[in-house]
Order: C-alpha cells, then sequence, then structure tokens
C-alpha cells in the first residue's frame, strides 16, 4: 500500500495536505509548518519516502486503545530523519500536531482539518489491514 501525501497550502503555523492511498484521493491532512531550524513539537517532518508500522507503546498508544475498539496500535512514520514518534491520527488544529500528521475528510484554508476522527477511523482500518497482510505500507511526503 503506498500512500502519498502532497502539500499544498503553506501557512504561517500550519501546512494542509491531500493524502492519497495507492492513487486515490482519501482524506485531507494538516501538519505543523516547515521551518529553517527545527523546534521540537512545531515544525513538519520533511518531504521524502517513510514506512509505516504500528507503534504499540506510550501515551497516545494507550489512550486511543481505549478509545478506538478496532486500535491495534499508533500509525508511526519509521526513519524521519531527527524526528521520533511520528505519528497519524485525528485533530483539528496545528495545536494538536505536534510533529505528527493529523487527518480529516475537509479542510479549512485557515488550517483547520473537520471530520477528523471519521477519516482517521477509515484510514485505519486500511492500513492496518494491509500492515497484518504483510505489505508493505509507506508514506510518500511531497512538497508542491
Amino acid at each position: 500500500m503506498k500512500l502519498r501525501l502532497r502539500r499544498f497550502a503553506h501557512l504561517r503555523e500550519a501546512t494542509i495536505g491531500a493524502l492519497d492511498v495507492d492513487g486515490a484521493f482519501e482524506c485531507f491532512t494538516l501538519e505543523d509548518q516547515a521551518q529553517n531550524v527545527k523546534v521540537p513539537g512545531e515544525t513538519r517532518i520533511p518531504a521524502g519516502a517513510y514506512p509505516i508500522q504500528l507503534r504499540r507503546v506510550g501515551s497516545m498508544h494507550d489512550k486511543y486503545a481505549q478509545r478506538f475498539p478496532e486500535h491495534q496500535g499508533m500509525l508511526e512514520l519509521a526513519a524521519v530523519p531527527g524526528f521520533t514518534a511520528v505519528l497519524i491520527h485525528p485533530g483539528n488544529t496545528e495545536k494538536h500536531t505536534e510533529g505528527c500528521v493529523l487527518v480529516g475528510d475537509g479542510a479549512i484554508v485557515a488550517g483547520e482539518l473537520t471530520n477528523s476522527v471519521q477519516a482517521y477511523r477509515r484510514l485505519y482500518m486500511r492500513v492496518v489491514e494491509s500492515l497484518f497482510a504483510l505489505d508493505e505500507v509507506s508514506l510518500e511526503v511531497v512538497d508542491i
């Protein structure tokens, strides 16, 4: 399974993108803004290709295991240079990102997402199904 995030709105405090799964639009994304010098929790990841794996440790994993019955682990981007614990999860504004990739069915150009939990659940089930089928799952991040 190949995910592709196309960043198209580069705002002062956030970045909005479109996420495709195997070439078809899936949902919108929201990340922190680009910065020349990384500020922990306030800088988006660099463009590149990253494998996705399940992360089964940490407070987010514990929280989501209680919140979502289908939870098998957090969707984590591996091998991101200079970053750790980069997750894909629901959220509405850049205050919810802390360097992670948020997903939602709608995007407001001011830097917000809507219907985030709905988009996350749909994407999550697709990705986990592929991971359990032992498919390689990766995310390519592209700045446009």
